[in-house]
């Protein structure tokens, strides 16, 4: 039986890890469908670059996903209303961070979570987390290959004017580049 896919995040600019770890879930989970979820103003983190353009990004990283603007600042307010049915998707470092989250009991208690893994990363910092959950049989491992590169460091790259071609979807890159999106000028967004 298949079931929906769950990603959220910035996507800031969405990249060739987000990219990798939604195909890698599809074939693990068996996904019948994707929704990519675009935070609109996380409360962790200050993003300079406006919801649409990040949606905009993000819909050409994904073309076969539902990317839709998610004005919902915690992931608990995403997940309502899903059920069995769906699995969240995260990486294993924000997996490590999950107790932090708000309400991470009630995020399980209404979607399944799966976390992707790398090889060499610290399974015991997984499973100190899980160990604190009322429902770690929720929660489901799954490898990915790595991809040593984050939003941050694609900022950085671009801002730089250094050619991002490496790290994202073709499609994106071009994008950026057509925007000017990243680069030091004032104004520019």
């Amino acid at each position: 039986m298949s079931c929906t896919g769950l990603l959220g995040g910035t996507f800031n600019p969405p990249h060739n890890g987000h990219v990798l770890l939604a195909e890698t879930a599809r074939k693990r989970f068996d996904l019948g469908a994707l929704r990519v979820h675009v935070s609109t103003n996380p409360p962790h983190k200050r993003v300079d670059v406006p919801v649409q353009t990040r949606l905009d990004l993000t819909r050409l990283a994904f073309p076969g996903g539902i990317v839709v603007r998610d004005d919902h600042p915690y992931s608990i307010d995403t997940v309502l209303g899903y059920g069995d049915d769906a699995i969240f998707l995260v990486g294993a470092d924000q997996f490590a961070q999950f107790l932090t989250w708000r309400e991470p009991n009630e995020i399980l208690e209404h979607v399944r979570l799966g976390v992707a893994t790398r090889p060499g990363y610290p399974r015991e910092t997984l499973d100190d987390v899980l160990r604190e959950l009322r429902q770690p049989e929720r929660v489901e491992l799954f490898d990915m290959q790595p991809v040593p590169i984050s939003s941050s460091d694609i900022r950085r790259r671009a801002s730089e004017g250094a050619s991002v071609r490496d790290f994202v979807p073709p499609a994106v890159a071009d994008e950026i580049e057509r925007r000017g999106l990243y680069r030091r000028r004032a104004g520019v967004s």
